[in-house]
């Protein structure tokens, strides 16, 4: 019993540190945005409790239908690029070929860099009258759009910035190739089996369990984009690049709508929660471990 208690004891202690600031700084700052969500704050004047009207306010706020509209679209393009762009990273930079480790390294320091510096260089990069885009285009004989000078162009060219992303999902697919054993390939060579057929008879099946771990994170991390369309757009031009995650700081820091910001920060933690959990039951019909379907 005393070495049992001595086990609990030093359990505890060492989780201490950890539960104290989960508690400290996400559990506690959690409820208390759920209670201000309820209010009407403007950070300068004591709280005024307003009941569920900062939720039905979003009913007609044309700005909040027009950022969930954006992240939206932006997510149903964001992530199987991201993908599909990832896995093609990683098949590529996976045979050990001389030079490779070299090639891994560029495909995956953009992910480390700050994202103000990224959106910084592809502000450059895209600028319509001197930008490096723009400026091979017309050496090909293209009149090269105005990017994120243009509402029709500006989603589209903050897809085009996030591509340089693929790093990071190239990194975590690569541990998954390296995970499949190389007998499997082997034998599929023996039998006759050409690339495609092994990559979708070996590769692709014994991989769902990476696809499903990358599917989660850019769903979630999509769902938070905020750096690039600040700095590059500020949410403009005519709102063509309003993120939810931008509409909900200028309504918290910008116009001081505290409880109205919070209502949305819930929602918005609502939305992803309910996507999430609906991949997670998903992955029973195309999820493999191990080879076999998952029961």
């Amino acid at each position: 019993m005393r070495s049992r208690r001595r086990e609990t004891f030093a359990f505890y202690l060492s989780i201490g540190p950890w539960l104290l600031g989960f508690l400290l700084f996400i559990a506690g700052p959690m409820l208390i945005s759920l209670v201000i969500s309820f209010t009407d704050w403007d950070l300068l004047s004591a709280p005024r409790w307003v009941g569920l009207d900062n939720y039905a306010k979003m009913l007609d706020d044309r700005r909040f239908w027009q950022a969930l509209r954006v992240t939206t679209v932006y997510t149903l393009f964001y992530v199987p690029s991201d993908l599909a762009g990832g896995l093609l990273l990683a098949m590529l930079v996976h045979p050990r070929l001389v030079g490779v480790r070299l090639m891994r390294t560029v495909f995956y320091l953009p992910t480390v860099l700050s994202g103000v510096a990224f959106v910084v260089v592809w502000l450059w990069m895209l600028n319509p009258t001197s930008g490096l885009v723009n400026t091979l285009l017309a050496q090909a004989g293209i009149q090269g759009p105005r990017w994120l000078m243009d509402p029709q162009w500006a989603l589209a060219s903050l897809l085009l910035m996030s591509f340089w992303g693929w790093g990071r999902t190239m990194v975590i697919f690569l541990a998954g190739l390296k995970s499949i054993p190389g007998e499997y390939y082997e034998a599929a060579a023996i039998d006759g089996a050409g690339g495609l057929r092994q990559f979708a008879a070996i590769t692709l099946p014994l991989l769902t369990p990476t696809i499903f771990f990358n599917l989660i994170l850019s769903i979630i991390g999509t769902f938070q984009t905020f750096t690039s369309a600040f700095v590059a757009t500020d949410g403009g031009p005519l709102d063509a690049t309003l993120f939810y995650v931008l509409y909900l700081y200028k309504q918290a820091f910008e116009l001081r709508h505290m409880g109205y910001a919070s209502a949305l920060a819930w929602v918005l933690f609502a939305v992803v929660l309910a996507l999430t959990v609906t991949v997670f039951r998903s992955q029973r019909r195309w999820v493999f471990y191990g080879g076999e379907r998952e029961l």
